[in-house]
């Protein structure tokens, strides 16, 4: 396959399995918090359930685009992600998924609601830092995009508090706009094998299909990155970027770069602001024989790559910087160009084919009809002293589709672990007082929180040089 040799082809399988084995946890782990309140309000039995969200996580990773997945990836430097050795990508590939897995299953195994996407992303921060601690590596904390960490945390750590903040508001608004008889079927708990009332569990449905949809969309993206990062790594020639047809494409958007940059008065400008100027154009020269068709030289698929990460790099870098003087029409132009995923140039690297997406919706559906149970006892009984009731359900999923909705429509990775359980704690919060969340609960989850990070980084840099060390 692929003209591979017998071990990498064993290793490329492994890794691809390994990216499904991290999706299918997630499936059982994250989604769980989706068909959380329909299973505990008795509005769906529990196989329909998750059978249904399994169908709403595919049809969200099938029709959520890469995005966000993309946004993941660059986490890492552009020097990770070019690597011509293939058994270094494999390396890179593994700790990561090694690390998330093993984290992920812990947590869940435990009943706590942890977040698969802080576990990734502190993954991908532990191969930046082992890449730091490399002899070869002179570059030190360049290893790790520090932007698009910032980026990608902001959303992290605003969505709970986004997610709590509206579920309070949410409740607040129903105890004062609806009738008395409303109320007191909305804030009752649910009644043991009884289902609710018709209108009531159209409503938990609904948005058990809406946080289920948008966290195949968000999450599913994540893992359709890691898959491309695999192949990437170890098939450069067929997949580090779209193809000959698609480098044509970006024609006209490189020329409009270099027109935009050739604006810029260079006069006032530092050495740093001239050396990105500079690497703008070197990296639009090796680019444009092949889209202009003079060259069809694409073996070294990798160098074109890397060119097209670099301009996107030396761009950001620029337009972050007051001395560079532009219009803001020009500005948004060159960023819109270079800088975004999916689009402009990016575009030409920043794809999966659809068997990948296929794949990996199919993990993350399976992965939902499995191990759901125990962390919908945590979010139903555990978090608040009082049961959940179907307002309180409601308003927290409603919200919690609304959070990573927007997410996703930013391209930004968000908990849906975090999100969901921070809009139960603010519904409870909302009913009777902050005395009536489970402090051991809180404790455990906020224990989880904080260790994710710390534990799947460092997890993840020592299995990185391990297996340097190994291949």
């Amino acid at each position: 396959m692929f003209g591979l040799e017998s071990d990498i082809f064993i290793l490329l399988a492994v890794c691809l399995f390994a990216a499904c084995l991290f999706e299918f946890i997630n499936g059982f782990h994250d989604t769980a918090n989706a068909v959380a309140t329909v299973i505990y309000t008795n509005s769906l039995k529990p196989a329909q359930a998750v059978l249904w969200s399994g169908m709403m996580n595919f049809l969200g990773v099938v029709t959520g685009g890469v995005g966000v997945g993309m946004s993941i990836v660059n986490l890492l430097p552009v020097d990770l992600l070019i690597d011509q050795n293939v058994y270094h990508s494999i390396a890179m590939v593994l700790a990561m998924l090694c690390s998330a897995i093993i984290w992920n299953f812990g947590t869940w195994y435990f009943g706590l609601p942890s977040s698969s996407s802080h576990t990734l992303i502190g993954a991908i921060m532990g191969v930046g830092l082992g890449y730091a601690m490399l002899p070869e590596n002179a570059s030190g904390a360049a290893a790790i995009n520090w932007d698009k960490v910032k980026e990608i945390f902001t959303g992290l750590f605003v969505a709970p508090l986004l997610g709590f903040t509206l579920a309070v508001i949410l409740m607040f608004l129903l105890r004062m706009s609806v009738s008395k008889d409303v109320r007191n079927q909305i804030f009752s708990e649910p009644k043991k094998n009884q289902p609710p009332p018709g209108w009531i569990r159209t409503t938990l449905i609904s948005t058990c299909t809406l946080v289920s949809f948008f966290h195949g969309k968000n999450d599913g993206q994540k893992g359709i990155g890691l898959v491309m990062l695999i192949l990437i790594g170890i098939l450069p020639s067929y997949f580090a970027i779209t193809g000959v047809n698609d480098l044509k494409k970006i024609g006209p958007d490189l020329a409009q770069i270099q027109t935009i940059v050739s604006r810029i008065d260079t006069t006032a400008l530092g050495v740093d602001e001239k050396n990105h100027i500079k690497g703008i154009n070197e990296n639009i020269g090796i680019l444009m024989p092949v889209s202009k068709g003079i060259s069809s030289d694409t073996t070294e698929k990798l160098h074109l790559r890397a060119a097209i990460l670099q301009i996107s790099t030396n761009t950001k870098k620029l337009l972050k910087d007051e001395s560079v003087k532009l219009s803001s029409k020009d500005r948004e132009d060159l960023s819109q160009l270079a800088t975004k995923e999916e689009k402009g140039i990016r575009a030409a690297i920043d794809f999966a084919p659809f068997w990948v997406i296929l794949m990996i919706s199919l993990s993350l559906g399976i992965g939902t009809m499995i191990g759901w149970k125990r962390i919908v006892v945590t979010v139903g009984e555990k978090i608040g002293k009082s049961h959940l009731t179907y307002a309180q359900g409601a308003s927290a999923e409603l919200v919690a589709a609304i959070t990573i909705g927007l997410a996703s429509g930013f391209k930004l990775p968000v908990s849906t672990t975090h999100t969901l359980s921070s809009g139960i704690a603010g519904s409870m919060v909302a009913s009777k007082g902050i005395k009536n969340l489970q402090s051991k609960t809180i404790k455990n989850i906020g224990i989880a929180w904080i260790l994710t990070l710390p534990v799947s980084i460092l997890l993840s840099a020592g299995l990185f040089l391990l297996f340097r060390a190994m291949f």
